[in-house]
């Protein structure tokens, strides 16, 4: 990557696109490296099984929010602030949480980690706004999708393995403990992204002007919902594979982990090809071949919940779903993003918003007909896909895009060029 960078770059420029990536890990992970040791935290705090499963929902409302937060805050006051306040107020609640002595402690601590995880996201996607442009910028968002797409084959493997050797308890030290191991990298290697004579002024007055400014994009909201309702069918997959392969076609824990480890690994792959792709062929192009596959996957789910299917047939649907929406990726962040280098925290903080936002609105609906029913995932990934083709049409008339510049243009504007 050396050049599209400056042109004698020192070793901390060169590590910074991995320290962004590793940022984007601990976030999600948080979400669910917990997963496999949830029912024998519900046994020891007393807790019903739907209120214990409140502290996903609050980890993933924490996630949406705190990025909605960090990004304004890291226009104004600058990258590599926000974001060591971040990880820090990761590392305490991971703490608190595995300290917590009743369900309620932990509920509010795992919000409060959602919300420190959320900058890391942020942070990342905007630092690679503030470091990359052309075809690099692309390229890296690529590769934040593969390694979204790791995080989820990691979370609930990892957990599983750890889970042999301690409880629930220890699982929330252990995040503590890569929180620490971030802390030190970020503190090592992760200099300023974003110049003093480059953010934002103003204030909150300031934030809510750039906010209309963004909203009133039809580019930038087409982009944003696009991604949103995805992510949406994305969620309603996670929340509802388990009961589709195991309750419904008696897949063991093993094999449903091997089902879902193939299907994440899809979603890496795609999301990296579709990097690629979007660079070399079209950005547009490769957003609308993202979203007809996961359309075809969610329908053939829908017909799966009218008319039964071989397991075959819903492996390669849930494939299809998962790995068309990290082909969608690249091209949508690029989209969103290009345009707003000057408030690239504040766009990054709408996107990721919206992401997760959506899907945790969507994730309940995939059980309103009980665990034995695939239709309702079927018509809620049909639905999402629909709005999110619609989405799409907002795009349609932008005629150019300052990301598609030559090569020779973006090497020659330099790592920070406005």
């Amino acid at each position: 990557m050396p050049s599209e960078q400056s042109p004698a770059p020192s070793i901390t420029r060169r590590l910074l696109p991995s320290v962004l990536l590793l940022l984007t890990v601990f976030g999600p992970i948080s979400m669910d490296l917990y997963l496999p040791a949830l029912p024998a935290l519900t046994e020891e705090l007393g807790a019903v099984t739907s209120v214990a499963q409140l502290t996903v929902t609050a980890c993933l409302i924490g996630l949406a929010a705190g990025q909605l937060i960090a990004g304004p805050l890291s226009d104004r006051f600058g990258r590599r602030g926000i974001l060591l306040i971040g990880i820090a107020a990761y590392i305490l609640t991971s703490v608190l949480c595995a300290i917590s002595p009743s369900i309620e402690l932990l509920i509010l601590a795992r919000l409060v980690q959602g919300l420190a995880g959320g900058v890391g996201i942020v942070i990342a996607t905007a630092a690679g706004r503030d470091v990359f442009e052309g075809k690099a910028l692309i390229r890296f968002y690529g590769r934040l999708t593969v390694i979204g797409g790791f995080a989820a084959i990691v979370g609930p493997l990892l957990g599983g393995l750890l889970n042999t050797f301690t409880d629930w308890r220890g699982l929330f030290v252990f995040l503590a403990a890569v929180g620490v191991v971030i802390l030190v990298i970020t503190l090592r290697m992760f200099a300023e992204t974003l110049p003093a004579d480059q953010r934002t002024r103003g204030g909150f007055g300031q934030t809510l002007h750039a906010y209309r400014t963004l909203l009133g994009d039809r580019v930038f909201v087409g982009a944003v919902l696009n991604q949103g309702f995805l992510y949406a069918a994305l969620f309603a997959y996670l929340a509802g594979s388990t009961f589709v392969l195991q309750d419904i076609y008696g897949l063991t824990p093993q094999w449903y982990a091997a089902a879902f480890g193939l299907n994440s690994a899809g979603h890496m792959v795609c999301g990296y090809l579709a990097g690629r792709t979007a660079e070399r062929w079209s950005i547009h192009g490769t957003l609308v071949v993202g979203v007809v596959v996961t359309g075809l996957g969610a329908v053939a789910l829908l017909i799966a919940g009218l008319e039964p299917l071989p397991l075959w047939i819903v492996i390669v649907s849930l494939f299809a779903l998962s790995s068309g929406v990290a082909v969608t990726a690249p091209p949508a962040t690029t989209l969103a993003l290009s345009g707003y280098p000057q408030m690239a925290g504040t766009a990054s903080s709408l996107l990721g918003m919206v992401r997760f936002g959506f899907g945790g609105i969507a994730a309940p609906f995939v059980g309103v007909a009980g665990a034995l029913s695939i239709l309702p995932l079927g018509v809620t990934t049909v639905v999402t896909v629909l709005l999110a083709a619609a989405a799409c049409l907002l795009l349609m008339r932008r005629r150019t895009l300052a990301i598609t510049r030559s090569p020779a243009a973006s090497e020659a504007a330099g790592p920070h060029r406005r």
